[in-house]
């Protein structure tokens, strides 16, 4: 038996799993302490990855080496692309998984990689030594561990309380212990600790729906997946959606039980998430709307049990039961569980460095909800980075650190670092003022050279990424030196009401008009067909997509990567202290109320404020004439 490590990982959420998988991989010898080995990977709330810049998350792992993508499209039972409706920028997929293949996949995983080992136990205490850095792990069996770094990634399990009506009971996730004794070490050695709150839904049984009452919600006809690796796909059968609505006599019942929400009768004081609402905040919030809609989606291949989306409570059960019997469709609902809320404690990520080292505690890292975040994805990717540079730390090698305009990730470990939270962090496109240089289509060209270089991503990324390079030059070599006849394709552009050719034009030119695309100028001209029927069979959709976006949208990449370099130069342009950020109804209704509050002295001070979007900034710079 081992007892020293290189790099020990506490916990086996999200976070830990990419930390401990990247750790070992990179040649560190790594131990994943986690409470129950059955409950790895263990989705917590909704059984979905992905969503509005969560999937570009998603894809980035996958790009620098990561397995969250993988492990996705091995237990998906619904893939959607969202925001097909806008630009490529915002284009998100998500897909819905079985929650248990998911874990599976993951345990499987784990227990396959060299390098690593697994031990079943609660982690009690940090080990410090004489120069008071991070040296190890004590457990609750009163086992130490020895380590040269430690990567902190408990979840909701610090001083985690649960909450269903005056109905209170201490746990990490329901019918799983807290962790009540990290928090108080760390305090002492001077980490701040707040506490937030989550919650999540009710679980429903399928056989109590009226499913002719709902609306189905399909995936996608010809579903994508998120790996770049092209063969990991999934064999589950594919599941629909469904959705719901609230109405008034609803909301009847949630305003009556208000007086015994725990959100409203003062039992729970910490911060709850903004952009993740309880039904009960909704209908406060949104007191004018007569109804929300509510989605059931299905927690697996074969099960029954689905989840409420958008139903998170911690009212009493028989609130929550008998608002969803007002709800046609689950007139006679059979639950499996009350929705519930959940406060846990969270340390302070101003006090990390962008490695996600902790600047208190040398060799202590910290990643996931332990930094004030929520969300699977943005815990993985905090994972992956701070198993990266655990075990480089290890190695004596530098930190590895993505820089706002390449990756979400940096935008994410940026916004933590810097601006700190005062609500739990969500990633969002509108976080991102470089998103049309972050894309999901090309997660992998940005960041799979960089996964390369610290050993992370295999040299069968190498390869499908050169190929991919190569086939897209090719497609667009092709394009720039090829003449279209307009005998061949005015006909397609009459159909499109495009005006007609009246001589010959580039392919590449025709391109750039917004209402064709290779596809469909392919059926009008068989050279092209050509081109596209030689490209790999597995990879044809995901390489003509990513040639379209690079040909329609260059413009807008360059103009980009300019303005990038603009607000590098202006981040410490003064703002007057007399600015009645109120009258600016450009800006969102957040970034008003905290610029007016805290009225901060610059450009780069405001760029920092949790709530002020690089969109609002770019507002204010523009009424500053930069």
């Amino acid at each position: 038996m081992n007892f020293n490590f290189d790099v020990i990982v506490i916990g086996a959420g999200h976070a830990g799993c990419e930390a401990a998988h990247a750790a070992a991989t990179l040649g560190a010898a790594t131990l994943l302490i986690t409470l129950d080995m059955n409950k790895i990977a263990q989705m917590s709330c909704n059984p979905a990855i992905g969503g509005i810049a969560k999937g570009q998350i998603v894809r980035e792992i996958d790009a620098l080496g990561g397995m969250t993508a993988i492990v996705t499209d091995r237990s998906s039972i619904q893939f959607r692309m969202l925001n097909r409706s806008k630009g490529p920028a915002v284009w998100s997929p998500r897909s819905q998984c079985d929650r248990a293949v998911f874990s599976s996949q993951w345990r499987k995983i784990l227990e396959n990689t060299p390098n690593l080992s697994i031990w079943q136990d609660e982690a009690n205490s940090i080990v410090i030594d004489k120069n008071g850095a991070a040296a190890g792990v004590v457990t609750n069996l009163g086992a130490q561990f020895n380590a040269k770094t430690v990567v902190l990634t408990a979840g909701t399990f610090l001083n985690g309380l649960m909450h269903v009506g005056k109905t209170t009971w201490k746990g990490g996730r329901v019918a799983e212990p807290a962790a009540t004794k990290l928090t108080p070490q760390l305090t002492e050695l001077g980490v701040r600790s707040m506490r937030m709150k989550t919650g999540t839904p009710v679980r429903i049984d399928a056989r109590s729906v009226d499913f002719n009452l709902t609306s189905p919600q399909p995936g996608d006809e010809n579903p994508s997946k998120f790996s770049f690796i092209p063969w990991e796909v999934s064999s589950l059968k594919q599941r629909p959606c469904f959705t719901v609505n609230t109405n008034t006599e609803t909301h009847r019942v949630l305003r009556d039980g208000l007086p015994l929400s725990p959100l409203y009768n003062g039992q729970i004081q910490s911060i709850g998430p903004r952009y993740c609402p309880s039904i009960e905040t909704k209908i406060v919030t949104f007191a004018d709307k007569e109804s929300h809609q509510l989605h059931l989606e299905p927690e697996g291949e074969t099960t029954n049990e689905f989840y409420l989306n958008g139903f998170s409570s911690s009212l009493p059960l028989d609130v929550q039961i008998k608002a969803l019997q007002t709800i046609p469709a689950l007139a006679n609902v059979q639950i499996y569980r009350p929705g519930y809320a959940i406060e846990y404690d969270f340390f302070d990520p101003t006090q990390l460095h962008h490695s996600l080292e902790s600047k208190v505690i040398p060799n202590l890292y910290f990643a996931g909800q332990v930094n004030g975040t929520t969300g699977y994805e943005e815990a993985a990717g905090q994972g992956l980075i701070a198993g990266i540079n655990a075990a480089r730390k290890t190695q004596q090698l530098q930190p590895f650190v993505l820089q706002r305009d390449q990756a979400y990730i940096g935008v994410l470990i940026d916004d933590l670092v810097i601006k700190g939270v005062d609500e739990p962090y969500r990633m969002f496109t509108s976080r991102a003022e470089h998103r049309i240089l972050l894309r999901q289509d090309d997660a992998d060209m940005r960041l799979t050279p960089l996964g390369m270089q610290i050993n992370l991503a295999s040299t069968t990324r190498a390869d499908l990424l050169n190929s991919k390079k190569l086939q897209i030059d090719n497609l667009i070599d092709f394009m720039k030196n090829y003449s279209v006849n307009p005998v061949d394709v005015n006909p397609l552009l009459q159909s499109l009401e495009s005006s007609p050719l009246s001589q010959s034009q580039k392919l590449y030119d025709l391109l750039l008009r917004p209402n064709l695309s290779i596809t469909n100028l392919a059926s009008s001209i068989p050279q092209l067909q050509v081109q596209l029927e030689n490209l790999e069979n597995d990879r044809r959709r995901e390489i003509i997509e990513a040639t379209e976006i690079i040909v329609k949208y260059s413009g807008y990449i360059s103009r980009e990567k300019d303005n990038a370099e603009k607000l590098k130069r202006l981040e410490y342009v003064s703002l007057s202290p007399d600015f009645d950020y109120a009258s600016l109804t450009s800006l969102s209704t957040e970034a008003r109320q905290k610029l007016q509050r805290i009225k901060p002295a610059t450009i780069g001070a405001a760029s920092r404020i949790p709530g002020v979007s690089p969109a609002d900034i770019n507002i204010l710079l523009l009424l500053l004439g930069r």
